[in-house]
């Protein structure tokens, strides 16, 4: 099936307009990201938070123009993506550059690497890490689902693929053009509400990335500080599985306030998240709390549901070792099928199980994210 023409849908938004004609849902806000899947055209709309009682209503209307107007689609799911204002941020403390500069894999010109801007990248609030003990539980589906889904909750959010060796994000996300390098800086691309990096922009898909520590730990460093992030309440990190180099390198290199542990049902996972959630202890990042991913399987027939993996062992073990639980996710075909065709299971089916659970997830770190921020000393602008 053909990709939806961008302009068809542009024109849709100008259309659809308030009740009393003074504004379209144009003016409101401006278009996203679009994605049409068996027949249903998924549509986010970016705006700022208080255009969003405005535009509110106007959704249903939108909905059936886009269904009228766009070929092949025969129906269509709108999302706001409406963002609080972010605080100016306050001047970065400066540092003396590191003596040689390190390894810089990334060739983004511009000569001799910049100083370090401090413990957080300029403008970003908070950074936090999703992470596991072993490959394969879905961590990155994870954290690619709490991501857009903080950016619904109405947080400014950026994801960053530290996966050096397997990036998913660009796939995951439908992000498929090279980022645009400005100043010798990387610009992150904007979709599904949220702003994202990976190495996989910048390499070929099928290109193994065969390095060593200190080139996976020079590529982190510049994905956190080569990347014009912008303002952000948060940065969200796709840690590679294990405890090696990456993560060393993220828990030095930036102040992570906190973790989310992805691990499936059975005891060689939990085994492997246990020793995740050590390493982060010992490096002095709280453990936000633990995702039971995969956690029963519902027959899309019957409805029969059938524990593959066993079921409860993430609670369980989250109230062993004293952290919170985050919720369950179900394994679901959906969830698959939406990665692969590069939309989130909480944009491509917000009202499944999965994408229920995705939004509870990232509603509950949502709140611990904003009391962090609440915390946070106010820039002379804010005060």
């Amino acid at each position: 099936m053909t990709s939806p023409d961008r302009t068809t849908i542009e024109n849709v938004l100008r259309h659809v307009r308030t009740t009393d004609g003074t504004a379209s849902v144009a003016d409101l806000g401006r278009l996203d990201a679009f994605m049409l899947r068996d027949g249903v055209l998924h549509v986010a709309i970016a705006t700022e938070r208080g255009h969003a009682p405005a535009l509110q209503p106007l959704l249903p209307e939108l909905e059936r123009g886009l269904v009228h107007a766009v070929p092949g689609c025969t129906g269509a799911s709108v999302i706001l993506t409406a963002h609080r204002a972010t605080p100016s941020p306050a001047p970065a403390p400066t540092a003396p550059a590191p003596a040689g500069g390190g390894h810089r894999p990334l060739n983004l010109g511009g000569g001799a690497p910049k100083p370090a801007t401090g413990p957080l990248p300029p403008g970003v609030g908070v950074v936090i890490a999703v992470a596991s003990g072993k490959g394969g539980v879905g961590k990155s589906t994870t954290a690619v689902n709490l991501a857009v889904g903080l950016g619904l909750e109405g947080l400014k959010v950026g994801l960053m693929d530290a996966d050096v060796h397997g990036p998913s994000l660009p796939r995951m996300m439908g992000m498929n053009a090279q980022p645009e390098v400005r100043d010798s800086r990387l610009i992150p691309p904007h979709k599904w509400g949220i702003s994202a990096m990976s190495i996989g922009m910048l390499v070929d898909e099928g290109k193994a990335m065969i390095w060593r520590g200190p080139m996976v730990m020079g590529a982190i460093n510049q994905l956190l500080g080569d990347v014009d992030w912008g303002a952000l309440d948060v940065l969200v990190v796709d840690m590679p599985p294990g405890t090696g180099d990456a993560q060393l390198t993220l828990a030095q290199k930036t102040a992570l306030a906190g973790a989310v542990i992805v691990s499936t049902p059975q005891d060689i996972a939990l085994l492997d998240a246990r020793r995740g959630i050590a390493m982060f202890e010992k490096m002095n990042v709280p453990v936000l709390g633990m995702v039971e991913n995969m956690s029963y399987f519902c027959c899309p027939n019957c409805n029969h549901r059938t524990e593959l993996f066993g079921h409860g062992g993430a609670r369980a073990e989250a109230e062993k070792m004293g952290v919170p639980f985050l919720g369950e996710v179900p394994l679901l075909a959906d969830i698959r099928a939406s990665a692969d065709a590069g939309a989130p299971i909480v944009i491509a089916a917000p009202d499944s199980a999965a994408g229920q659970a995705y939004r509870a997830l990232a509603h509950t770190v949502a709140g611990a994210l904003r009391r962090l921020l609440d915390k946070k000393p106010k820039t002379t602008n804010e005060k």
